[in-house]
């Protein structure tokens, strides 16, 4: 579980979170939607400790994380844009990885995106999606139990972007807690089962997907989403 409480962060005076209260659980996919610099990563980034806010409470799995960093070894994380290394090969990058972690891998997305047949090449001379996949699969190589995705399927070609929704899904068949963060309404139309949608550096909507729907009396999510902020 994460729980976040008035989390305030100013980077001098850009106001990039204001009073968030947040919670997810177990088992769900919530998507974090918004224009840019509405404070979504700055909110992901805060939970992972890589931005320390200015006031607040974050919670993650009973612990808080100003007082430790082993909650992080739950987590699996995705960032917009992949930046490891440029000279490592890919193969030397999993195996740095694989040697500071003891727990068992998950393997699949390797398999999956065929990385292996990439391994030899150095990560800076790959594509955008190849960039992508190798930090997809990054994310989940732990099977940890809280995965952040920031908009995960950016620059994926359609095929690898139909794998990575469909190992989310798994995910969270699991029991696995996962944010994810997006630009795409269809896209999150397909994953997810909550929208948390972020203003100004405020949550403006939080509710269940299938509550917009039904609440606005529409059945595209697009549609629905627009007549609620319409309302703010």
């Amino acid at each position: 579980m994460i729980s976040i409480s008035n989390l305030h962060k100013k980077f001098g005076k850009t106001i990039a979170l204001n009073g968030v209260d947040f919670n997810c659980v177990q088992g769900t996919v919530t998507a974090l939607m918004g224009p840019n610099g509405s404070g979504k990563s700055t909110l992901m980034k805060s939970v992972l400790g890589l931005v320390i806010p200015d006031s607040g409470k974050i919670i993650v799995d009973d612990a808080d994380i100003l007082h430790g960093f082993d909650y992080r070894n739950k987590i699996g994380y995705m960032p917009q844009t992949a930046n490891y290394p440029q000279n490592l090969k890919v193969v030397e990058l999993f195996d740095i990885l694989k040697d500071l972690r003891t727990s068992e891998t998950d393997d699949e997305l390797i398999r999956e995106f065929r990385i292996k047949e990439i391994y030899e090449k150095k990560f800076g001379q790959l594509s955008g999606g190849l960039k992508q996949r190798v930090s997809a699969a990054i994310a989940f190589l732990f099977n940890p139990k809280i995965l952040i995705l920031d908009e995960p399927t950016s620059s994926l070609d359609p095929l690898s972007a139909e794998i990575m929704k469909s190992k989310i899904h798994k995910s969270k068949l699991e029991g696995k807690l996962i944010l994810v963060s997006s630009h795409l309404v269809s896209e999150v139309d397909e994953i997810a089962d909550r929208l948390a949608f972020m203003l100004d550096g405020k949550i403006v909507i939080d509710k269940m997907l299938a509550e917009i729907r039904n609440g606005n009396g529409d059945v595209r999510l697009g549609k629905s989403i627009a007549n609620l902020l319409n309302k703010i």
